[in-house]
């Protein structure tokens, strides 16, 4: 399978940090626990966590109630610098362009996982429940994939 280097710290971005990111740090942080420094942002920050994304996430076990949505320009004027993650996992492409631009000077490596935006999709709560489980199964599939030599607890 080859050496795939393990980062040390891994920013999750997407459009709002409401949805896909949020679901991607939690996971992350659940698989992972302390051997992977994580944290999520989006390109604009004008959504609350998503309901849904609490919901499916709960299934296993993965708490992301209590996530407040940032937005790239929140984390810079924080002093939380791109330049301090080993990796950015952009989960939309407008993120993807974001992440690239703001890093087109630190020589960051910039990954692309393309994950199903679940919002939108579905007319009941079953349907939309389905949707985002499929995200949250192929976000947590990514996880294990690309950082399985940190892995230490397991979500469902």
């Amino acid at each position: 399978m080859g050496d795939v280097q393990i980062p040390t710290s891994v920013l999750f971005c997407c459009d709002h940090n409401a949805v896909r990111s949020p679901m991607a740090e939690g996971i992350t942080k659940a698989l992972c626990g302390q051997e992977i420094y994580v944290q999520s942002a989006g390109v604009r920050n004008d959504l609350e966590i998503d309901g849904f994304a609490i919901s499916v996430c709960d299934e296993i076990g993965v708490e992301i109630s209590r996530h407040r949505s940032r937005s790239f320009e929140e984390m810079l004027a924080w002093g939380d610098d791109l330049s301090g993650y080993d990796l950015i996992v952009a989960l939309s492409p407008a993120s993807q362009r974001m992440a690239l631009e703001l890093t087109r000077y630190a020589h960051l490596e910039v990954e692309y996982w393309p994950v199903l935006d679940p919002t939108g999709l579905g007319e009941t709560r079953e349907t939309k429940l389905a949707a985002y489980r499929q995200t949250r199964d192929q976000i947590r599939d990514r996880v294990r994939a690309r950082f399985g030599g940190a892995l230490q607890g397991s979500p469902a």
